[in-house]
């Protein structure tokens, strides 16, 4: 008995420190300048001939059954307009990219920022289970065996989550976009941090986040290897100061306080594609 007491403890020890993940959408946030100036130079019958373009091209990518798109009016300097763009593949991407650079309103917008990411769900606690289980049954991380039956694992799990993984664009009105990362200098980096420890403070972060479940939608993107930070936070609500809270909130959670970076903050009205020459003429748009 005291040999497999004193081997279980040094399996799950070896065992990859890396939470397993599930992918979902793949992910484009397009920030853009509305050049007004060269706009106005427009005659009005050219103006409405564009935005007819633009709007029947948005009205398409809004009603797509599997990823959408969304128009958002930004609030602030950064940028006039918001795309957020849901899509099964990164080709799919590429792909609106395209479509939307053929307009002709494109030669009226600028590019000031944009963002890749994939919707993604960290498991700790079920990479948790999934690994001790299979160090008692004497697998060797990453052998074949193991492989497979982490494989098999994450097969049903994905299924399980479809709906968060494949999800619809939030109706909401108010739409908030910030990049992150979890490290903060060489001193308190997260990824040093044991895998049980990680796995504490990520529960008692997300047991935050669930407090706002019926005010802010949450939807998280991985960007490691796909862009500069690693990753990216889109929320939705009907009031912004929801936004506020929440994020104050979680700035005096441990994960937060000790490792959280952040980047920029955009935050943007939703627009929909039929109103989208009102809002290139100047009204605030309504859902």
């Amino acid at each position: 008995m005291s040999t497999t007491h004193d081997a279980r403890p040094q399996a799950v020890a070896q065992a990859p420190p890396v939470p397993l993940t599930l992918e979902g959408y793949a992910v484009l946030h397009q920030m853009m300048r509305f050049r007004r100036t060269e706009w106005r130079k427009l005659e009005h019958d050219e103006q409405e001939t564009i935005v007819r373009e633009a709007q029947a091209a948005f009205d398409l990518l809004e009603k797509r059954q599997e990823g959408q798109s969304a128009i958002f009016s930004m609030l602030g300097h950064k940028a006039d307009l918001l795309f957020v763009h849901f899509r099964p593949a990164f080709a799919d991407l590429n792909q609106v990219e395209l479509i939307l650079a053929n307009l002709r309103l494109s030669d009226y917008l600028e590019p000031t920022s944009s963002y890749v990411s994939v919707i993604e769900l960290g498991l700790y606690e079920s990479t948790a289970k999934v690994y001790n289980s299979l160090t008692e049954r004497g697998l060797e991380p990453h052998s074949p065996e193991w492989n497979v039956a982490v494989q098999e694992s994450m097969d049903r799990q994905r299924e399980a989550m479809r709906p968060r993984l494949f999800p619809a664009i939030p109706p909401n009105r108010y739409v908030c976009f910030y990049p992150m990362d979890r490290r903060r200098g060489e001193e308190k980096n997260w990824y040093k941090v044991p895998f049980e420890e990680r796995a504490r403070q990520m529960g008692e972060h997300g047991t935050i986040g669930r407090r706002y479940a019926g005010e802010v939608k949450q939807i998280i993107s991985g960007s490691i290897g796909l862009d500069d930070w690693e990753w990216g936070v889109t929320l939705w609500a009907d009031n912004p100061v929801s936004f506020k809270k929440l994020i104050y909130e979680m700035r005096f959670d441990e994960v937060s306080a000790v490792y959280a970076l952040f980047g920029t903050f955009y935050v943007g009205l939703r627009c929909p594609a039929a109103q989208l020459g009102k809002l290139l003429a100047g009204e605030v748009p309504h859902v």
